[in-house]
């Protein structure tokens, strides 16, 4: 992977660390003191928003919403899969700022100054991806959640959003699984989720009300985005319908999933990263629709139907272990937030866009661990061929 250490050691980053938040806490407190002593008279009806992974599959969607909604943006992103937010710069201008860098190492000075929400979408992104190397998603997904936590809290942000998922519930028991059900993380990944959610969650009770921690659990996430994926389940079923006309069924088809559309999604993440702290502070929130809790071979059907001609193949064994069917009434109850989309208008919104050539099915960045593993054989021979920093020109 091209993520890597910068040659300090971890106590001289840390110092670094602490010196810069310093610097920017009492600016950050005095930021937000004016701002909210205007918004009671709804003069200023914005906020300064970090999207950590904002060019991302949720994040280039969530990014554009808040511009539109009049916040000012800035995104922290490596930009893995691509320029996914190229035009959205050229349309808003200087109302989005963006760090090309890394959870990790990047510095607190200017990526936080003035921030007054966080919404941290970083990491790696999948079950497959995560399991590549375990010790990279330890570092970026849970080391990486933390330091991007920690550093908020210091720098005076006030609220902070964990994007969790519902893959924490695992092999679920029963039924309508509520935010206090038991967590059954039957992967790396949904490890991760866990203890960062938690991590988050505890920082807010430790700052006395000073840093209003939110964690979402996402239901499984589909629909079109400018950095697409292709390796979730309604996407992926759609594609192989319409491209090879056939769709895979794993395990019987019996396992449960919740989803949501990507948009209902971004619509959700505004609602915590601005609502008032009484309605979500401390809170854990699932995130998706009853209606669109479906068992995976109820959402082959649906494909099937919407592609004719398409074969469904059972195959033996599935080995996603997942399995869970989750309420959404606490988000509802709380944020009054309910969804727009539902699974079919997502699968015609990806027949849409395959078939006017708006997403490639063919684009190995559509696909997640394609992707990584393309960066890190691209790390490891650049490293192999390299002499003094070059591959092919000269120092």
């Amino acid at each position: 992977m091209v993520n890597g250490a910068n040659g300090s050691t971890t106590k001289d980053k840390a110092s670094r660390d602490r010196h810069e938040i310093e610097a920017i806490s009492s600016e950050a407190v005095e930021l937000r003191r004016v701002r909210e002593t205007l918004m009671l008279g709804r003069t200023i009806p914005f906020m300064r928003i970090l999207v950590a992974g904002g060019a991302g599959f949720i994040g280039s969607v969530l990014v554009p919403h808040l511009l539109e909604a009049g916040h000012d943006v800035v995104v922290l992103d490596r930009f893995y899969f691509g320029p996914t937010l190229d035009a959205v710069a050229a349309k808003y201008g200087d109302k989005l700022s963006i760090f090309k860098d890394d959870i990790r190492t990047f510095e607190p000075k200017t990526v936080l100054s003035g921030v007054e929400a966080v919404v941290d979408l970083a990491g790696i992104s999948n079950d497959p991806s995560c399991d590549l190397e375990a010790h990279l998603t330890e570092s970026i997904n849970i080391a990486g959640g933390k330091r991007l936590a920690s550093l908020a809290r210091q720098a005076g942000v006030r609220r902070y959003v964990y994007t969790s998922s519902c893959s924490v519930y695992g092999h679920g028991a029963g039924l309508g699984l509520t935010e206090n059900s038991p967590r059954h993380p039957v992967s790396l990944y949904a490890r991760a989720k866990c203890e960062v959610e938690d991590y988050a969650l505890q920082l807010g009770r430790e700052s006395g009300g000073g840093f209003e921690s939110v964690a979402l659990r996402l239901a499984t996430v589909f629909g079109v985005s400018p950095r697409m994926r292709f390796d979730l389940a309604v996407n992926v079923m759609t594609k192989n319908a319409y491209v090879h006309r056939k769709v895979s069924v794993e395990g019987g088809g019996k396992q449960w999933r919740p989803f949501v559309h990507v948009t209902d999604v971004a619509r959700a993440m505004h609602l915590a990263a601005t609502a008032d702290a009484s309605r979500c502070a401390g809170r854990i929130f699932n995130v998706g629709s009853g209606e669109n809790n479906v068992q995976i071979a109820q959402l082959a059907y649906r494909v099937r139907d919407a592609v004719p001609s398409t074969e469904l193949v059972s195959v033996g064994t599935d080995p996603d272990l997942r399995d869970y069917n989750v309420t959404f009434d606490a988000i509802g109850e709380s944020l009054d937030y309910r969804t727009t989309r539902t699974i079919d208008d997502g699968i015609q919104e990806v027949l849409a866009a395959l078939r006017s050539g708006k997403v490639d099915p063919d684009d190995r960045r559509a696909y997640t661990l394609r992707q990584y593993v393309f960066l890190r054989e691209a790390e490891l021979t650049a490293q192999s061929l390299a002499m003094h920093g070059h591959i092919l020109g000269t120092a």
